[in-house]
């Protein structure tokens, strides 16, 4: 007996060692993600000065990132469901520095910059996603609002690492080589993923583990901690109020953070005078403040599921409240007083992703395990298409309005608009406990499959480290 408790505490120990090694490098493949969308923003200057663009040009080069970012997220979130973490992650990660390194050769100009950003955000628009479902494998139910915090807060340090940096090498050596720079950061990552990367004992049932992938055999529960995969219609997961409320809800923020990519620095440099320098140091700043807000949200939200709160109230209610403020913000970031413009910059461009976690979440509390990438990945796809639109529309209306600061007042307010109607949205569709319900009910036997699992978890696992909260938590 002793002996036998002693080997499931060992492997208990292992389980949660390893579910922490994967959640780091999970973040560190989002700050590399996070920096390779900044690093065309922070070179803009130097890139519209040597090729000649206008700000329309300009955006329309930020704005083919997002051309395949949909489609990829879409397919590859399918592929999720049937293909292990490990290659389809290790791949991703290979686009990224192929698309990337090009960009090195002096005759790369206008039309070979649209070309790699388009196959960048191609090999990009599945990361986020993914990377939030390979975290989820790693733990159970209504503990997933964290580690998806930790994920998204690996964008906001990829964007305080990218900037000072970026602009450094960009300084001494051109701006071509702070592209090559994130090349060569995407394939060091892809080789240690190789190494340690895998899903966790809460993935969907994929077939036999191949040696040394994913959890080993000995960590994994013979029914898996969603249960067996169940029949449920996509189409039921995707009309429901908490998927449509947080597609909505994402694609505000979305369009708001690609804004500030392309637009951001661009803004400070001409409408606020602050030198290369700063810049550097100021477009950090959201990206702190985000990472800040993003895991304080995590934890509050799981703090108070464990204490018996709705899922309704600590992801959707809680959540909603971080876009209204941003939007609020940004609406005020072209009338309050100068004095008044970096507090107000920091807010608006930060708060709003505080809610993502919160969303993905959501979203998988919602999903049987062999519905969840894909769930995720389409949510992601169209959120994205707001990224699309937000730089190259930015530029239209820049160069269509009369002086450079209404324009930009302009795009910020479309901005704010769209955060306030996605909190307002959010926080009147987002109710995961009734979705989740909603969902397995329509068809008994998946809510029979479901749920059997669960209670023989309960009675024999319950003490283990990843095991479900009971009610009272």
């Amino acid at each position: 007996m002793t002996v036998g408790t002693d080997t499931r505490s060992a492997m208990a120990d292992g389980t949660r060692r390893r579910a922490r090694a994967v959640l780091a490098m999970l973040a560190l493949f989002i700050v590399v993600n996070a920096a390779d969308k900044a690093v065309l923003g922070l070179t803009a200057g130097p890139i519209k000065d040597d090729l000649g663009l206008s700000a329309t040009e300009f955006g329309l080069i930020a704005s083919s990132f997002y051309l395949l970012f949909s489609l990829s997220a879409v397919s590859v979130g399918f592929l999720g469901d049937r293909i292990r973490p490990r290659p389809l992650l290790a791949v991703l990660a290979l686009v990224w520095a192929v698309a990337q390194l090009p960009i090195l050769l002096p005759a790369t100009g206008f039309g070979a910059l649209v070309a790699t950003r388009v196959v960048l955000g191609a090999g990009e628009g599945p990361g986020f996603p993914l990377a939030n479902y390979t975290a989820f494998t790693w733990y159970p139910e209504k503990r997933r609002a964290l580690p998806s915090a930790v994920v998204v807060a690996g964008g906001a340090g990829g964007t305080v690492l990218a900037a000072p940096l970026v602009v450094l090498v960009s300084n001494t050596l051109g701006w071509r080589a702070a592209f090559g720079l994130l090349g060569a950061a995407g394939l060091v990552w892809m080789l240690v993923w190789l190494r340690i990367g895998g899903g966790g004992p809460y993935a969907a049932h994929l077939g036999p583990e191949p040696a040394g992938d994913e959890a080993s055999a000995q960590h994994v529960p013979a029914v898996t901690a969603d249960g067996e995969r169940p029949a449920v219609p996509f189409r039921r997961i995707v009309t429901t109020g908490t998927w449509l409320g947080a597609t909505f809800a994402t694609f505000a923020v979305m369009w708001t953070l690609s804004l500030g990519f392309a637009w951001l620095p661009l803004f400070l440099e001409d409408q606020a005078g602050f030198s290369d320098a700063q810049i550097s140091g100021i477009v950090g700043l959201p990206a702190l403040s985000m990472a800040v807000l993003v895991l304080t949200a995590g934890v509050v939200a799981h703090r108070l599921l464990r204490k018996g709160v709705s899922a309704r109230v600590a992801q959707g209610l809680v959540g909603a409240l971080l876009p209204l403020v941003a939007g609020v913000c940004l609406l005020l970031v072209t009338r309050a007083d100068p004095a008044a413009l970096l507090p107000l910059l920091i807010v608006a461009f930060s708060a709003g992703n505080g809610q993502t976690p919160l969303t993905n979440a959501a979203i998988a509390d919602i999903c049987p395990a062999g519905r969840r990438s894909a769930a995720l990945g389409l949510s992601y796809a169209l959120a994205a298409l707001s990224s699309l639109l937000a730089p190259y529309v930015t530029g239209r209306i820049i160069d269509a309005a009369p002086t450079e600061a209404v324009g930009y007042g302009r795009a910020f307010d479309l901005a704010a608009c769209l955060l306030i109607a996605g909190a307002v949205l959010s926080a009147l569709l987002i109710r995961p406990d009734r979705d989740a319900l909603t969902v397995l009910t329509a068809h008994p036997a998946t809510s029979s499959a479901s749920t059997t699992p669960r209670v023989s978890r309960g009675a024999s696992s319950a003490s283990g480290p990843d095991a479900e909260p009971s009610a009272k938590e």
